[in-house]
């Protein structure tokens, strides 16, 4: 079974509650408007998740994770059986996308051409409802453990 750990970010706004969310890269994601998932990626062998979760992030948007408390969320299964631990936080301070790490696929597939795609492609705050309709369906129950 794989396993991935992600960070959830959360603020309040006057508008209502914001999360930061990651706009999955790559030529699959491209059109699908489910394409938002939490910052996360794979353990490696006998990683702490809460570690995992911190060195993806920094993978993902470019920046390292705020040095801060981490809520731990628990884990929720994806549809794809992958199992997602997640940790939030409140981070009220700046926060913005710099550069995602890439990954190398073949595109088309069957077509013996290797590309490389970046992972994230945007990644931004969101108000919560519309997290909820952009966010990959098998995370979308981890919004309603936020503590705020």
């Amino acid at each position: 079974m794989r396993t991935s750990a992600g960070l959830l970010l959360w603020r309040r706004t006057p508008a209502g509650l914001e999360v930061f969310l990651a706009r999955m890269g790559g030529p699959f994601w491209q059109r699908r408007p489910r394409a938002w998932s939490v910052p996360k990626g794979e353990l490696e062998p006998g990683e702490d998740p809460l570690a995992a979760a911190r060195r993806e992030f920094a993978e993902e948007i470019g920046v390292a994770a705020p040095m801060t408390d981490y809520t731990d969320l628990g884990t929720i299964r994806q549809a794809s059986g992958k199992v997602v631990h997640v940790f939030a936080a409140c981070w009220e301070a700046p926060l913005a996308f710099v550069a995602s790490n890439t990954v190398q696929m073949e595109y088309p597939r069957g077509s013996g051409r290797v590309l490389e795609f970046p992972e994230i492609d945007d990644a931004r705050w969101l108000p919560l409802d519309a997290a909820r309709e952009l966010l990959v369906a098998g995370q979308v129950p981890v919004l309603d453990r936020l503590p705020g």
